[in-house]
């Protein structure tokens, strides 16, 4: 819901909130705008599920009391922040529940007192946010709601699981423990009983959940900073690798801007070029990140890791060439 459109939308609540019958034509008047534009409005509240309907006795509009609750008292920071979170951020993270999520925002916003909400709203209007590529995930509502429920019941699970590299296979006694956010995707984490080896599987590429009657014991030991350890990103492999890298001026500064592993040491050297160095566990899905640079980056070390990026390169030069 763009910006412009949200203030309208508040506006729109406010004003049916007092408890009062407006006809469209009023509330065209409230607003100054177009009837069509006040359809409009109504049906994107109807979308997230506000409870607004038009009484034919009274032919006018109107919400549903009960829908509206009594909002703890916000400064104009803890309230934009929590706005912010629900209208911006939430473009940039697949988010479930996302409907709710905004419509638990429009119940505090129409609670506001008015001058938090004048200045949120001029805020919001100044603040623009880049949406980053985002993973399209069928059904996400479901999906997460059915999985967070075998976590919250401890109960086990089978599914069917289609990846990009393997044919569809049979996941049975699965011990699900942690739903994870990473590289713009969601996954869930946990233990298939046969082999107790912890695996990931993507949401995406999970078919035909279906939650058993049995139950697990809860693993208590089971700590997640623990399991990623110095894994790149989230699948660590077993063996750490010292890995040492050059990036050329033009990419410096911005890759030491950010802290990309815990490991991490940076040193600038004389000429403005950059020696990052890392110990991460696992060399597939750094090779990635690196070749994300291109041509400013060099791998120093180790060598496998440079015959990875190496052979990998070659093949993008043969397949374009």
């Amino acid at each position: 819901m763009k910006t412009s459109r949200l203030s309208r939308v508040i506006q729109l609540l406010t004003a049916l909130q007092s408890g009062r019958t407006y006809s469209a034509v009023d509330l065209a008047g409230i607003l100054s705008i177009s009837r069509r534009m006040i359809f409009r409005d109504l049906n994107e509240l109807k979308k997230i599920g506000v409870p607004c309907s038009f009484d034919k006795k009274l032919r006018g509009y109107r919400i549903d009391p009960a829908f509206f609750f009594s909002t703890p008292t916000l400064d104009s920071q803890e309230a934009l922040g929590l706005l912010l979170l629900v209208h911006k951020l939430q473009n940039n993270i697949r988010f479930p529940f996302g409907n709710s999520a905004l419509k638990a925002a429009l119940k505090i916003e129409s609670e506001l007192p008015e001058k938090t909400k004048r200045f949120c709203h001029n805020a919001l209007d100044k603040i623009f946010i880049k949406t980053d590529s985002q993973e399209t995930l069928e059904l996400l509502d479901n999906k997460f709601s059915q999985l967070l429920e075998t976590i919250l019941n401890k109960r086990i699970l089978t599914f069917n699981y289609l990846s990009p590299t393997e044919d569809e296979c049979k996941i049975e006694n699965f011990c699900a423990y942690k739903l994870v956010y990473s590289n713009n995707a969601w996954y869930v984490l946990g233990k298939i009983q046969k082999d107790q080896k912890i695996r990931i599987f993507k949401l995406n590429y999970i078919k035909e959940l279906t939650m058993s009657d049995k139950y697990y014991a809860e693993n208590g030991t089971f700590d997640m900073t623990d399991f990623f350890g110095r894994a790149w990103s989230m699948v660590p492999e077993g063996k750490i690798y010292n890995i040492k890298l050059r990036f050329l001026p033009e990419a410096a500064r911005t890759v030491a801007d950010v802290q990309w592993h815990s490991t991490q040491k940076v040193s600038f050297q004389s000429d403005g070029s950059l020696i990052m160095e890392f110990r991460v566990d696992g060399l597939n899905e750094i090779t990635w990140w690196v070749l994300g640079y291109g041509d400013t980056v060099q791998v120093l070390a180790p060598d496998i890791l440079r015959e990875k990026i190496t052979k990998i390169a070659g093949n993008i030069v043969r397949q374009n060439t």
